[in-house]
């Protein structure tokens, strides 16, 4: 199972649990075993503090008659507060001027010179259905297995129209984007090396101030650290006019083959 949509349908769960005042301000998950696409989800949610101004809730997704991943989240009745301060958001092209994911696929697969075995992995992504719009900022060249910087910046929405409603929806939807290609990052200094597995093992995420999930926001990513068959990322979500949304933070395992791949050109 793809585990922003764990992550999304967690908070829809949670959300059901509080008040239509509280928003969420955070959610912090762990994945803990292997989900099974073939059989339904079962999310129990326990109200674990009601207070004044927070409220926490705790989630349990169940397959099988155990938890699959956990997740605590906190809803915040809204305060206004003159301590206010925050990064700028990092000087891009705007989305209009850039290729979607899938139009720079079809692009590479225009290229007579492709090797079969890109060819192939290319197609497979291209038909997976993903209910993102993607459009990478500085796409890095799948060819080259030179090492690069562990940094990515895309343009990001949900497809289709969501509109004004309940801000706890948009925070949902934004959770499932949040996990899309986000480990990957860490995974860009280590180009040389074939990927064995690859999984998440947490995943947190703060909410600062409102955005729709279905407008473009620009989410910047970068991986501090890596090491110990594990690898860290972070990510910030940013509002077309600079405002910074959301704030997350990923670990997931990293296994690779022992032997860098050796160039065949």
């Amino acid at each position: 199972l793809f585990g922003g949509q764990i992550v999304g349908q967690a908070l829809v769960a949670a959300a059901h649990a509080v008040s239509r005042d509280e928003q969420v301000h955070s959610l912090h998950c762990y994945f803990v075993r292997t989900g099974d696409p073939k059989v339904p989800v079962l999310y129990e949610v326990e109200r674990t503090r009601t207070g004044k101004s927070f409220s926490v809730r705790s989630v349990k997704a169940i397959q099988h008659g155990k938890p699959i991943f956990t997740c605590q989240a906190s809803f915040q009745l809204s305060q206004g507060s003159p301590v206010q301060h925050q990064f700028t958001m990092p000087t891009v092209p705007p989305p209009e001027e850039l290729l979607t994911q899938e139009e720079l696929i079809q692009k590479f697969l225009q290229n007579p010179n492709v090797a079969e075995g890109y060819r192939k992995r290319l197609t497979k992504i291209q038909a997976q259905d993903v209910p993102i719009d993607i459009k990478p900022v500085n796409p890095p060249d799948i060819f080259s297995s030179e090492p690069q910087e562990p940094k990515q910046l895309f343009w990001v929405r949900a497809r289709g129209y969501i509109g004004e409603t309940d801000m706890k929806v948009h925070c949902c939807v934004a959770a499932y984007i949040s996990d899309y290609a986000f480990l990957g990052t860490a995974l860009l200094p280590h180009r040389q090396y074939h990927i064995k597995f690859m999984v998440s093992l947490d995943h947190s995420m703060w909410f600062h101030a409102p955005f729709r999930a279905d407008h473009w926001m620009l989410y910047e990513c970068e991986s501090p650290w890596a090491g110990g068959c594990r690898g860290l990322v972070q990510g910030r979500l940013w509002r077309r006019d600079g405002v910074l949304a959301v704030t997350c933070a990923q670990e997931g395992v990293i296994r690779v083959e022992q032997t860098p791949n050796q160039s065949k050109l």
